[in-house]
């Protein structure tokens, strides 16, 4: 049974630091691009970044490049997103997606204010 868990979230004030994992499980997760999204309150799920198999191939919606890392430990099935310089409209649930598998999780929320 493919499985994503998201961990990390919380309230954090602005210009804050956070560290998202997602624990992968029923999949060869080092075969598989992963993604990060997030949805707003009354707003659209949008996708903000992206791993390859090749972990250094990366890329990232334009509003968090520079301040979010997405990166991948293929040993311990677990992507991450660390986040920095965090602000007000960061504020959202956050999803790690594995396209291959169509698969999601639950979802972490991370709520910056201060």
């Amino acid at each position: 049974q493919v499985r994503l868990v998201e961990s990390g979230g919380g309230l954090v004030q602005p210009g804050g630091s956070l560290r998202l994992s997602c624990e992968a499980s029923g999949f060869a997760f080092s075969n598989y691009l992963m993604n990060w999204y997030r949805q707003a309150p009354g707003k659209e799920r949008e996708w903000i970044a992206r791993i390859f198999r090749e972990p250094s191939l990366t890329y990232y919606q334009d509003s968090v490049r520079g301040r979010f890392t997405i990166s991948r430990d293929n040993a311990k099935n677990t992507l991450y997103l660390q986040m920095n310089s965090l602000k007000v409209e960061d504020t959202a649930k956050y999803f790690c997606n594995a396209p291959g598998e169509n698969a999601w999780g639950q979802g972490t929320q991370v709520t910056v204010s201060s």
